[in-house]
């Protein structure tokens, strides 16, 4: 199931979740190089999120595959800006338009509610949740993590606090069966947090892969914060308009 769009008008053009779409783009072609080599291994490397080596449980010097032909050497790279910087990377296209998406569709109506600023602090808070869950489930891993989903997780929790019934517009499909169909927030994101729950506890003892806990993280450290971010008159006002749109819909 893909979401395409949802019922939920906005009052304000969404500066911030565009220029958080803008950043991850441009780091995606300036500093990843598109995703080709060495430029996507290097800041893979750099700046994405290594558990084991930003704690301190890998020795130095080991190295790490992370990839065909391609591997990190752990125990030098980890600062206190990294949990920062892995949230502006992507591993792949479909890593990033994924991410992009998630963010466009649930972004703008979670920043429409709180306001540019605070909801740019919401957003880096909600990542380093993401970042920190999965960091001290995996303290001695030695896989990068990189990605916007642990702070678009957060976005996600805060939305289906905020607009648990406002319709989501899905596109199902099976094998070759095409259909679309309109769910609330609340079916459509706990649909998905289980999802990642169930993954996470079976990726326990793994390496590799999605770091499901990191959604888990950020999904509730945005359900969380959201209490102390929204702003209640643009709450209000957001789902009055909501109840309009429907209705003339």
């Amino acid at each position: 199931m893909f979401p395409y769009r949802d019922d939920n008008p906005t009052l304000r053009t969404p500066v911030v979740t565009v220029g958080i779409i803008a950043l991850n783009a441009l780091v995606w072609v300036f500093v990843q190089q598109m995703g080709t080599d060495p430029a996507l291994t290097r800041s893979v490397c750099e700046f994405g999120l290594i558990p084991g080596e930003f704690l301190g449980t890998i020795p130095p010097g080991t190295e790490v595959p992370v990839g065909p032909g391609a591997s990190c050497v752990l125990g030098y790279g980890a600062t206190w800006a990294t949990p920062f910087t892995s949230m502006f990377l992507h591993g792949g296209w479909l890593h990033l338009l994924g991410n992009m998406w998630f963010l466009w569709l649930f972004g703008n109506n979670v920043e429409d509610s709180m306001g540019r600023g605070r909801y740019a602090l919401f957003y880096l808070l909600s990542g380093l949740g993401a970042a920190a869950t999965q960091t001290l489930l995996s303290p001695k891993s030695p896989v990068p993590m990189v990605g916007a989903s642990g702070a678009i997780s957060g976005v996600m929790g805060a939305y289906v606090v905020l607009y648990p019934t406002v319709r989501v517009h899905m596109l199902v499909v099976l094998v070759v069966f095409i259909t679309r169909i309109v769910v609330p927030a609340y079916l459509m994101l706990g649909y998905w947090f289980l999802i990642q729950l169930v993954q996470g506890a079976a990726s326990v003892g793994t390496t590799g892969g999605v770091a499901f806990w990191a959604h888990v993280g950020g999904f509730l450290a945005g359900a969380a914060l959201i209490f102390i971010f929204r702003n209640p008159v643009l709450v209000a006002e957001h789902r009055r308009l909501a109840q309009v749109y429907v209705r003339g819909g």
